[in-house]
């Protein structure tokens, strides 16, 4: 009787990408193999344990066992004003669902991501909606482009 060969299965790790603001915080995850971000959402903030709730929940759903979370910087490196209620939260985060937690220079992103907004023509109204969710994407993939190429 002939078997197939089995090959080990590489190993799944999603990774969530998160742009933290005061208001909404836009979500991003990982293909399975750590490659490419896909936008998930934007979450408008409640209060802290039903934010920490719902990302426990995305994290879950997602088996994520990292988080890259945007760290805001001033443009001469130092920490903004919201880095340690970011820090605080995200360590929250990652020790409720069991995963690392990556801290990201986040400057620029949602400037930049604003910018590919307009250049797609996108209306106003639907860039609030959208530019938290697409910066989230724009660090996870820094990271993710990152990781690459230093492994």
């Amino acid at each position: 009787m002939e078997t197939e060969p089995s090959f080990p299965k590489r190993e799944s790790r999603r990774i969530l990408g998160l742009d933290m603001g005061a208001k909404r915080i836009g979500l991003a995850v990982s293909d399975p193999l750590g490659i490419t971000a896909q936008g998930l959402e934007v979450w408008v903030r409640r209060n802290r344990q039903a934010d920490l709730d719902h990302l426990l929940k995305v994290g879950r759903d997602y088996a994520v066992q990292q988080i890259v979370v945007g760290l805001p910087r001033h443009m001469d490196g130092r920490l903004g004003d919201a880095a340690p209620e970011i820090m605080e939260f995200a360590g929250a985060l990652g020790e409720a669902l069991g995963a690392e937690i990556i801290f990201w220079d986040e400057r620029l992103t949602t400037a930049a991501a604003e910018r590919l907004l307009i250049q797609a023509d996108v209306s106003r109204r639907r860039r609030r909606q959208v530019v938290d969710q697409l910066a989230a994407g724009l660090i996870l993939q820094s990271y993710l482009d990152h990781r690459e190429q230093t492994s």
